[in-house]
């Protein structure tokens, strides 16, 4: 190694040993750390969104399955194969988990996925700030499947980095036999992060996730990762039951989220060759590739138009300029809200609402099989968040903006 080359490497220690040290002794969240250059991410918050449809067939699957309890199979065997894409894929593309850009309000996501599932479109919005949360909708076009969800993070540090999931997702599938539609209600991991006193941080689940639907059945996830003694990286078991049935398992599940697992009928302790439904491997089952526009056709608001001069000099590790960059982002969205308040004015969203029954009626009728309050721990989200047509078909007419208004835009809410 060069001299420059071992210079290089020990001041990214330094730092990294530094930043774990700022970690143990910081009372709050710890999203408002500055993290070390090496793990700063360039990706902001609200494109892990996307995260939740890489496969689009998988995720519209279950709509063409006239069998109430297989689709409810099929609705837990695309949530086990996004579990990949949300928790591992920056690990395996970068080496370790970078800490991602903290969206601001109003952030935009937008994109579409054309495969043979034809096109499936994903909205995603930085609903709220205080509290931070995005919602999300994704809608698979032929089929009418729709998945819409927020969430927020809290970390906290007790031996590692502890993350809570603070939310929930509502899948909706349209009945093939054209009956009444049918949701189902999701829950979000807890996680931590492991690698961290050797600089190399990955996410590891933990806990149990639960999805329910409207048709009686109810699965439950349990994450394991790997002990010290032993056990795999990445592990979970699976079932799926008619809802207050949990030992009358008709389906069960079990391998790694980031590898492979295996679907049985039955429980797990009579799995055999004989109970095998299906084996399924990420490797042989390449994700779609995310379609977005080009940034100088995107909307100021959009999170890649937005932080472009960030990520370009994230991507130089040349930290004076992020900070200069996002100071004149931070610096105008302070100003913003400062005008609204004098004006008594709110920022109003573009594709989201809050729901304003009382009580939401998912919560009501299927959060309590699976812990979720009918408030939605709206108090930590800035509300319990829905996709709304009627604000996006009005958003289609706000991004057809001229060049002059691009960059009115763009200099009142983002200092650019």
């Amino acid at each position: 190694m060069s001299s420059s080359g071992a210079a290089s490497s020990q001041a990214s220690g330094s730092s990294w040993t530094a930043f774990l040290k700022s970690i143990a002794s910081f009372n709050g969240d710890l999203a408002s750390l500055t993290a070390p250059p090496f793990i700063l991410s360039s990706t902001s918050l609200t494109e892990f969104s996307s995260y939740w449809c890489e496969h689009p067939a998988i995720f519209a699957a279950p709509a063409k399955e006239p069998d109430p309890k297989k689709r409810a199979l099929l609705v837990l065997k695309w949530f086990l194969t996004t579990l990949k894409q949300q928790y591992a894929s920056r690990s395996e593309q970068y080496g370790n988990e970078k800490k991602p850009l903290n969206p601001f309000l109003g952030e935009l996501f937008l994109g579409k996925w054309e495969d043979e599932a034809g096109t499936t479109d994903l909205i995603s919005e930085q609903v709220s700030h205080h509290p931070p949360a995005t919602a999300y909708s994704i809608t698979n076009v032929p089929t009418g499947v729709h998945l819409e969800g927020y969430n927020a993070q809290k970390a906290s540090f007790s031996k590692t980095i502890n993350i809570k999931q603070i939310g929930h997702a509502v899948l909706t599938v349209p009945s093939p036999s054209g009956g009444e539609p049918e949701t189902y209600l999701i829950t979000l991991p807890a996680l931590h992060i492991e690698g961290l006193i050797f600089g190399s941080p990955f996410i590891e689940l933990e806990g149990a996730t639960y999805i329910t639907s409207s048709t009686g059945y109810t699965a439950k996830i349990d994450y394991a990762g790997k002990g010290w003694i032993s056990g795999k990286k990445n592990s979970f078991t699976a079932s799926l039951y008619p809802t207050g049935k949990e030992k009358d398992i008709l389906y069960s599940v079990a391998g790694q989220w980031t590898k492979d697992f295996q679907i049985h009928a039955g429980s797990a302790k009579h799995s055999g060759k004989d109970t095998l439904i299906e084996s399924y491997d990420p490797a042989k089952a390449p994700t779609s590739k995310l379609i977005v526009a080009p940034i100088e056709q995107q909307h100021p608001l959009e999170s890649r138009r937005a932080w472009s001069k960030v990520a370009a000099a994230i991507a130089k590790s040349d930290l004076d300029t992020v900070s200069i960059e996002k100071a004149k982002i931070e610096n105008a969205q302070r100003e913003m809200r400062n005008k609204e308040k004098a004006e008594g004015r709110v920022w109003q969203r573009q594709y989201f609402s809050v729901n304003t029954d009382a009580p939401d009626k998912v919560l009501s009728t299927l959060g309590p099989v699976v812990g979720v309050p009918d408030h939605g721990d709206a108090e930590k989200t800035g509300g319990v968040w829905r996709f709304d047509p009627v604000k996006a078909e009005k958003a289609k007419e706000l991004h057809r903006m001229t060049p002059e208004e691009i960059a009115k835009v763009a200099k009142e809410l983002l200092g650019q």
